[in-house]
């Protein structure tokens, strides 16, 4: 857990250094941006005034005269350094006493031309900020009035601003990258109890439960770790169940055979009709081991996914008469009536004709095994748009609620002292979900089953 810790660490950190660094550089730009519109702002109501002041009282002199006459009546109120620029853009008057020939920036000519400039440059090696202004007799423009900044006081303030910014920005990083590891460990602690939950669960020890602390996505990873447990805890005890019910059943045959095999072998035993009836008896007991042998097989081959069909047309009618015959001799012995129903002209379903003919004698033995002398069973075909539905309705005991939902798990034993090994349904639901099919069941204790199963028609391999 210590990689997710340091990479969600690392996660927040990147998050909240590009986050702070961003905010940082915009928070700076516009801090800079305000304090040189301001500057500028205050620079251009200065020289505004100004200028204003020379057109109304100054504009019927000349500007040179001006210049010689009345050189500081009409900006002596501004502490920028003021300059005086003649049609030509020659620099005529500087209130410093340094006339220089220069007059880089464009606010001079925008000035010139009767518009408000402003510039930001550097002058001298040193950054200014300019502002020019028209000087006016009547609408004539007959100069400019210009007022020079030194940004280095600016600069100086923004500077430290910046500074404190930084300050700040970093004092947040900390702080939030200190938060940050805290909310990796609200992750990590409780994965890591999950973890070792898991792990113990892992060496065989179901009985350990993850504890829930928080109703969110590793509070349902732990409803769901609790819930494999159970299911596995569960699935362990219908196995064993299983394994023990499966030998019984095989040791009560085998205890037949070999009872009888030693009595046969007895030198006292001379009567014809009971060695027939013995004969008889161990071939009984050997086609019962077979079958539960071959159910077995079978059941191991459909977990294993080795079961593959062969699916070829199957005539319903046929099939269903068939089943009529083979168990109608079973209902007569156990007095149970039976009933076979289909429509006539039943199309043909194209499936694998052994597994479904598995498939019904298994679920009508079901309905045989737990029935009652008097009772019925009843097997109907029907035909709907694509497919097919097959409806197998006893009178039996039925199927209690509670039992219902777990019917066709692997390895499921009812409580039913009639029930046996507990994969004969388990396998009939495997042949269903292999033809693509639905099998439903419906029960009430006392009140019989209904077992419905509804299959596709299927299509040829070479249609």
């Amino acid at each position: 857990m210590k990689g997710i810790r340091l990479r969600l660490t690392v996660i927040f950190m990147i998050v909240i250094i590009c986050t702070v660094a961003i905010l940082e550089i915009l928070l700076i730009y516009i801090v800079r941006q305000n304090y040189y519109n301001s500057l500028e702002g205050s620079l251009h109501n200065q020289i505004k005034i100004c200028a204003d002041m020379y057109s109304k009282y100054y504009g019927d002199t000349s500007l040179q005269d001006n210049v010689l006459y009345n050189v500081d009546t009409f900006w002596n109120q501004s502490n920028a350094e003021v300059q005086i620029v003649d049609q030509d853009g020659n620099i005529i008057m500087d209130s410093q006493g340094i006339i220089s020939t220069e007059t880089a920036g464009s606010d001079i000519k925008e000035a010139l031309d009767g518009k408000n400039g402003s510039w930001i440059g550097t002058v001298n090696g040193q950054k200014v900020m300019t502002v020019a202004n028209p000087l006016k007799s009547g609408d004539k423009v007959v100069g400019a009035l210009r007022f020079v900044a030194s940004l280095s006081a600016v600069d100086q303030d923004i500077l430290k601003t910046e500074e404190i910014f930084i300050l700040i920005g970093l004092l947040v990083i900390l702080i939030v990258g200190s938060v940050s590891a805290l909310l990796a460990n609200t992750i990590v602690v409780p994965l890591q109890e999950i973890t070792s939950v898991a792990q113990k669960m892992a060496r065989g020890n179901f009985q350990i439960k993850s504890q829930k602390k928080r109703d969110d996505e590793i509070g349902k990873l732990s409803d769901t770790l609790n819930y494999l447990a159970d299911e596995i805890v569960k699935k362990e005890q219908l196995k064993n169940d299983f394994i023990s019910s499966v030998s019984h059943e095989l040791r009560t045959p085998l205890t037949s055979i070999k009872g009888w095999a030693i009595t046969l072998q007895s030198e006292k035993f001379q009567q014809k009709e009971m060695l027939n009836d013995g004969l008889n008896i161990i071939a009984q007991e050997c086609d019962r081991l077979t079958r539960m042998v071959e159910e077995l097989l079978d059941f191991s081959k459909f977990v294993s996914a080795r079961i593959k069909l062969n699916p070829e047309e199957v005539n319903l009618m046929d099939l269903c008469q068939h089943l009529g015959k083979q168990l109608t001799p079973r209902a007569m012995r156990e007095n149970i009536e039976f009933t076979v129903a289909y429509p006539e002209n039943m199309p043909p379903i194209y499936a694998d004709a052994n597994r479904l003919k598995q498939l019904f004698i298994n679920i009508l033995d079901n309905a045989f095994n737990f029935n009652h002398a008097g009772g019925y069973v009843r097997f109907k075909a029907e035909m709907q748009d694509q497919s097919f539905k097959f409806t197998i309705s006893d009178s039996g005991c039925g199927i209690g609620a509670d039992e219902l939902p777990s019917v066709k798990e692997k390895f499921y034993k009812g409580k039913s002292s009639l029930s046996k090994n507990g994969i004969g349904l388990s396998i009939c639901e495997e042949i269903v979900t292999l033809m693509k099919g639905k099998l439903e069941i419906m029960s009430e204790l006392n009140q019989g089953t209904d077992v419905v199963i509804i299959l596709p028609k299927g299509e040829r391999a070479d249609a």
